[in-house]
């Protein structure tokens, strides 16, 4: 590959190439507008790197090229749809498996499960959301603990002193992921900065290899990889190992234990939840806090739902379903801020959008990003305004997009909880406040991060 893409392709990018690399695509042309190639091996990489992200490139094609629209990767053809429209036509079997989950296993090169039939995806991906579901039921005093110290932190604060949300809220993050991931020993906070030095460096250079072998290129940045992976598989099977003689059923480990996965198996779905878990809770909490602080309206909006469902008692889990203006605001930062701005799918059939016909093998993109900001979709698409989901129309689109109901992320179902009891908590004893001047910039990857750390400050609520 390119030497430019060493340093310039997204990650998301990388997923891209993931997929393609182990799923090889047809050679048949699609017949779909699009762009030529722009160079005979790296087919349009190069437009993509230019464009600073793969969802920045896509908002272009789509401007250019309509809803639907095609360039090429490689030398291979990929279909983007833009429309929830055409998202809604868009014909494709493979439910059986998350799109999320399948590109991060195969960039650890984790295969099993992937090989199986579609009775086997189905009982893994049933048994993933179950163990998420189970931790949150059995371990919901642990996130409200979690919460509890952060927001007295924040209380104990001169309202002059500046917050730094990205920094608090990935701690928030890794913490409820740990704890209800792994247990009890993520108690002891050298156990989380251990899993937080090996989790940020699998992170940023997971994938690497299937685009451009920087790694192999790059003694050091691979042998600091290969350490963090092998260290984080060896405390995970440590975990596994150690839950399994304790005859623990609590936390999400547990329910893994418990199935008929295989060691390895049970080692890799944890790899994936506790990796993608922490990315979505901590940005999702980020933008929540930060959007709610630029609208008093939305504050007030959210204090008096609290009040009216809750009064003094604190949020439940069985209160949560009630907190409809709390799920809009959530919702609502989702949209806003493109949360995951680009999702994939292998079409396993032959499939057709209006008159186009998708060959079979042909990778699919969701340009989610381009349709969250659709002025046909949303009105004023670029203001926060969580009353838009008071709109049928609106909440159908959510969930046509995959942000709502049964084909909801399980990593960010788990987001929401912890989110709902943050805001929830945060707002009934204080006040938020954006800082005069500060512009949030996103960085468009694989799960939407502000480009750099943003800051609030806040007041008691009388």
């Amino acid at each position: 590959m390119l030497d430019f893409a060493i340093f310039a392709v997204t990650f998301v990018i990388i997923l891209v190439g993931a997929v393609l690399y182990l799923y090889p695509s047809s050679r048949r042309a699609s017949g779909v507008p699009g762009l030529y190639p722009t160079d005979e091996k790296d087919g349009n990489l190069q437009d993509i790197v230019n464009k600073g992200s793969l969802h920045e490139f896509l908002v272009s094609l789509h401007q250019e090229f309509g809803s639907v629209a095609s360039f090429w990767f490689g030398g291979r053809p990929v279909v983007s749809l833009g429309s929830v429209n055409h998202l809604q036509q868009h014909i494709n079997p493979n439910h059986t498996t998350d799109s999320f989950e399948t590109m991060l296993k195969s960039l650890l090169g984790y295969r099993s499960g992937m090989g199986g039939g579609a009775n086997e995806s189905v009982m893994r991906k049933k048994l993933y959301e179950s163990a998420i579901s189970n931790s949150l039921e059995n371990n919901f005093s642990t996130i409200l603990q979690v919460v509890e110290e952060l927001v007295g932190k924040w209380s104990s604060f001169p309202e002059a002193q500046h917050i730094p949300l990205c920094s608090h809220m990935l701690g928030l993050a890794l913490k409820t992921v740990t704890q209800l991931g792994l247990g009890e020993r993520f108690r002891d906070d050298a156990k989380v900065i251990s899993f937080r030095k090996n989790h940020d460096a699998i992170w940023s250079e997971v994938g690497k290899g299937y685009m451009d072998g920087s790694l192999e290129k790059s003694s050091s940045r691979k042998a600091h990889y290969e350490t963090a992976l092998s260290e984080m598989e060896s405390m995970l099977l440590s975990v596994a190992k150690e839950r399994k003689a304790q005859r623990k059923q609590s936390v999400f480990v547990d329910a893994l234990l418990q199935s008929s996965l295989t060691e390895r198996q049970i080692m890799e779905d944890c790899m994936v939840f506790t990796l993608a878990g922490c990315v979505i809770t901590a940005n999702l909490c980020i933008w929540a806090v930060h959007f709610l602080s630029t609208s008093e309206e939305a504050q007030d909006n959210l204090y008096q739902e609290l009040q009216d469902v809750l009064g003094s008692d604190p949020v439940s889990l069985d209160k949560i379903p009630h907190l409809r203006y709390c799920q809009q605001v959530l919702n609502e930062t989702v949209r806003t801020a493109k949360l995951t701005p680009v999702a994939a799918r292998l079409q396993e059939v032959e499939g057709k959008v209006d008159q186009h016909v998708i060959p079979k093998e042909t990778l699919v993109i969701y340009a989610l990003g381009v349709v969250l900001q659709d002025a046909d979709t949303w009105s004023a698409p670029y203001r926060f305004d969580p009353g838009r989901f008071e709109e049928d129309s609106a909440r159908k689109s959510f969930c046509l997009l995959g942000f709502s109901g049964n084909q909801t992320c399980p990593e960010l179902r788990f987001a929401y909880t912890v989110a709902t009891v943050l805001v929830s908590t945060l707002v009934r004893r204080l006040k938020l406040h954006q800082l005069q001047g500060q512009v949030a910039e996103v960085r468009s990857e694989l799960v939407s991060s502000p480009k750099e750390e943003t800051w609030i400050t806040v007041s008691r609520r009388s």
